[in-house]
């Protein structure tokens, strides 16, 4: 491991401050970790890392190197200082123990331990230990070798100095209890991604994962950070120039990164953080940056005269149209609405941040008219699909409409107006549609048949979305309407149930109607009303016709098949006699379905609408980012892209109909 690199620092037992003990963090680990499900456990991985970058954020550390160990434990470690050994004087034990076993010890509460810290509460490592059925850490520092033993957040052992060293930083390996956490399995590449982002933000770290039982490993070192993220976000997307505007100026304290590049899509993707903290919901950096940029292309257009001195300002939402940024703050006293730290609150920061990038974005456009021109241009073509979607909206449409004042005429409502009590399947075609309408439970169930492929929306602006009969259909239908008239209270039915043929086509289907939810209505998802019905692949039909079995998948079918025949033969019936599996089984037929119209009404409800019997799959989004990618992948105009996703991952299909 590299040394990490020598600056002078008083960091010691005065820098580490005490707030309060340990003990409720076992009696309830949701209030610290989220929950003890996966998120929860990982969020232990994560609290050990932050403590590494942090050093590095600090200038004392250059790596981060994490491995997923063969007996289920997690070793993390850094090149920092190594976490001071001398005894604390409010505690009377080393400060390494006092770190390690009462809650809100740290170096991040003032007396110069840290001036920039993405962990703030100081509930890291302690947490990490009281949660952990075994821990041990080991400090290299000062030439000296420190280890220390602890079960359940309780020393085992005193520190020991067991030895000397040329190393600096601290290592950390951990257990998570069993009798705690649902599961203890971490997973590679949540861990990965975490690594890939903390090396994307903190530019010039090093940092690693290698997973031991399956002999894995990947590291990750970019020396452009931030620039490296927004070349990484737009794989795949056509930019506009391959340049990548950056800048990165200190104002009061607080270090403004900032990293943009246009591409030829027509959404957004700007994500804000803070101490190396993603903000989600953006707060008061995210304002600063959009007010700049608005004003800058907008004052570039004046004074070029790409915007007539009659014509209206550029919006924000123009301007911000096919736009990928990375803004990045760094600062001493983050302040966070909430402890998810999902929105930064500083007021000061706004100005600083559209401080920065006014001034270093009008300095770029100068210096780089070709780019400017393009940046412009797109914008204002931005503006007149805006203005054609609003006239769209208009012609076709009286006003609320769109949020559910008409029904379209192909929609089967049901007669609940309870939303909770109702749900809405969206059926591939008319024939479906229309056993689906013969078969449902009219009271609760509702159905819209889609004619056709729906429009791919990631290629189409929503002008010729609001041109789409399928799609305005779907809007209507809803009830939450789109764009800025979006508003989930409108919401009309509780599950939005895709139900599509389970072939190719029903899969494209599937897929064009997710891209629509995810780019234009992605709080429907994340509230968790999307699922996807499963339709039976096979139907084992018996002598005589009675009580046929419907089949899901081809693991259920040979699980069923080998059942059968088991059976049979405890009966002493003839297996060898008869030639196909499914005869050997005691049936008379297989079927193979490929659509929903193969079944008539009954059979289509009892299989995939019946809410006691039908399989349902509900969409969720863990990473977004993965997911934005993915779409783009699989909807956007690189064939070359999508080609190669389909070749990686065709190995896990288990059934293709060509």
């Amino acid at each position: 491991m590299a040394e990490s690199k020598t600056k002078k620092s008083d960091y010691s037992s005065e820098q580490i401050t005490v707030l309060e003990g340990l003990e409720p963090v076992r009696k309830r680990p949701g209030m610290y970790i989220g929950g003890t499900g996966s998120e929860g456990l990982h969020h232990l991985v994560w609290e050990i890392i932050d403590n590494g970058i942090d050093e590095a954020l600090a200038g004392f550390a250059s790596r981060v190197e994490v491995t997923m160990l063969a007996d289920g434990g997690i070793r993390v470690i850094d090149n920092g200082r190594g976490i001071p050994t001398d005894i604390h004087p409010k505690t009377g034990k080393s400060t390494v123990e006092t770190v390690l076993t009462v809650l809100h010890a740290g170096g991040k509460f003032g007396g110069g331990g840290y001036k920039v810290s993405g962990g703030l509460h100081g509930v890291g490592v302690s947490v990490v230990n009281g949660l952990s059925e075994k821990l041990k850490v080991t400090v290299y520092r000062e030439g000296n070798v420190y280890k220390q033993e602890y079960s359940r957040g309780v020393p085992l052992t005193d520190l020991k100095n067991t030895g000397t060293t040329d190393r600096s930083g601290t290592e950390i390996i951990f257990y998570p209890d069993r009798s705690i956490f649902e599961s203890t399995e971490f997973s590679y590449e949540i861990i990965l991604d975490r690594l890939r982002h903390a090396a994307y933000l903190t530019k010039g770290i090093y940092t690693s994962l290698e997973n031991e039982k399956t002999h894995e490993r990947y590291s990750f070192y970019f020396e452009g950070g931030i620039q490296s993220y927004v070349k990484h976000l737009n794989i795949g997307r056509e930019v506009i120039d391959e340049d990548i505007f950056y800048v990165d100026k200190t104002v009061q304290d607080v270090q403004v990164e900032i990293a943009l590049q246009y591409t030829d899509t027509y959404t957004e993707t700007i994500k804000s953080f803070a101490n190396n903290v993603l903000n989600p919901d953006g707060g008061t950096h995210l304002t600063g940056f959009r007010a700049a940029l608005t004003r800058v292309v907008n004052d570039y257009a004046r004074k070029q005269g790409l915007l007539k001195e009659k014509e209206e300002n550029l919006s924000g939402e123009d301007t911000r149209e096919g736009l990928t940024a990375i803004i990045l703050v760094k600062l001493p006293d983050p302040q966070f609405e909430g402890q998810t730290k999902n929105k930064l609150g500083n007021p000061e920061v706004r100005g600083i941040v559209e401080q920065v990038l006014g001034e270093y974005l009008s300095y770029y456009l100068e210096e780089h008219p070709a780019v400017a021109r393009k940046i412009v241009g797109k914008a204002l073509l931005a503006a007149r699909a805006r203005k054609a979607a609003r006239a769209a909206r208009d012609s076709i449409l009286r006003k609320g409409a769109l949020d559910g004042a008409s029904m379209p005429g192909k929609l089967a409502d049901c007669s609940n107006k309870d939303p909770k009590e109702s749900e809405i399947y969206l059926v591939e075609g008319d024939s479906a549609g229309g056993s689906a309408k013969s078969g449902r439970d009219s009271k609760s169930q509702a159905i819209l048949p889609l004619r056709g492929k729906v429009l791919n929306v990631e290629r189409a602006r929503l002008d010729k979305m609001l041109a789409n009969n399928e799609i305005v259909s779907l809007i209507k239908a809803l009830g939450v309407g789109i764009e800025e008239s979006f508003d989930t209270a409108g919401l009309r039915y509780d599950r939005i149930i895709i139900m599509t043929d389970a072939d190719v086509d029903g899969s494209h289907i599937s897929t064009l109607l997710m891209t629509f939810f995810f780019r234009y209505m992605k709080p429907i998802i994340d509230g968790g009303h999307i699922y996807l019905a499963k339709p039976p692949l096979f139907e084992l039909v018996r002598p005589g016709r009675k009580a046929s079995i419907f089949i899901y998948d081809e693991d259920e079918l040979e699980k069923v098949l080998d059942t059968e025949i088991d059976r049979r033969k405890k009966e002493g019936a003839k297996i060898g006699q008869e030639s196909e599996r499914f005869k050997q089984a005691g049936f008379i037929e297989q079927k193979r379905y490929k659509g929903l119209g193969e079944m008539d009404a009954t059979q289509l409800f009892e299989t995939t609408m019946n809410p006691d019997k039908r399989v349902l799959v509900q969409v969720k989004i863990e990473d977004a980012e993965k997911a934005d990618a993915i779409f783009n992948k699989l909807m956007g105009s690189e064939v070359e892209l999508r080609k190669s996703f389909i070749q990686t991952n065709a190995k896990f299909v288990k059934d293709l109909d060509i």
